[in-house]
């Protein structure tokens, strides 16, 4: 009898959890109200030029993403004057879990709850009430020969993790990844090639229909990268030179 009252009650739990993801899910794509999205710099490598860095990070660092979310949105007829307000948050000293070599389907399960309970343990002091979107961005100190890990957006507890150059140089390049992985939180998928970074044609391209096709002259979000040529593509600068493309909006419900 207690062993089936406790699975009862671990049933209702998982019941009332996936319930509330998914009205907040659905609650972050209604485009009826702002999302608060809220950053937390770590120093990723430790090093004295992070740490600065960082002690130097405003909220104004990051509005260009607000003025990316809002000027995008727009083009699909929505009106929200500030549809993205970003914060940032204090330091985390605390660097999040990985993946490990070679990670099974499981262990990414795994990780991923992980790093939702990682989420709220280091960032829940300080959050009152809790934002609607977190990301961790984790800095490291500019290195031409330093290639960084990959960054992460999760729909499932609406976290990412985004890997950052601690450069003024790369600050636009930053809010861009930012940008990427924050869409990532709301549903919007990849649009490139895992193995060379090239974007999806046509998906990945902000052009798609531009000729000649190449080179093309700004990045779709999701794509990731402007494609030069059919084997070369650059990382934009800036949000400046970045779209929302018809099936990321549609994605993100922009369009019904």
């Amino acid at each position: 009898m207690f062993k089936a009252i406790r699975i009862t009650v671990l049933l209702l739990i998982l019941f009332f959890v996936a319930v509330s993801n998914w009205l907040t899910q659905s609650r972050s794509t209604d485009w009826n109200n702002s999302l608060w999205v809220k950053i937390y710099p770590i120093n990723g490598d430790g090093s004295n030029v992070s740490g600065r860095y960082i002690d130097r990070l405003k909220a104004d660092s990051f509005e260009p993403i607000e003025s990316f979310v809002a000027r995008e949105i727009g083009k699909y007829g929505h009106s929200i004057a500030r549809p993205v307000r970003v914060e940032l948050g204090e330091e985390i000293r605390e660097q999040p879990p990985t993946f490990g070599d070679s990670p099974s389907a499981l262990d990414i399960m795994l990780w991923s709850l992980k790093m939702r309970w990682w989420a709220n343990s280091v960032a829940g002091p300080q959050d009152d009430p809790d934002p609607d979107v977190r990301i961790f961005v984790r800095y490291h100190a500019p290195a031409d020969h330093f290639a960084l890990e990959d960054s992460v957006g999760m729909q499932k507890g609406m976290v990412g993790i985004v890997n950052a150059y601690a450069g003024r140089r790369q600050a636009g390049t930053n809010n861009v990844i930012i940008a990427h992985e924050f869409l990532h939180t709301l549903g919007a998928t990849d649009k490139y090639d895992p193995l060379n970074g090239m974007p999806d044609f046509p998906t990945g391209f902000a052009e798609p229909g531009k000729q000649p096709r190449f080179p093309q002259r700004l990045a779709e979000i999701m794509g990731g990268r402007i494609a030069i040529s059919p084997t070369d593509a650059m990382v934009p600068k800036s949000l400046d030179y970045v779209t929302i493309g018809p099936q990321t909006a549609e994605e993100i419900r922009l369009v019904k």
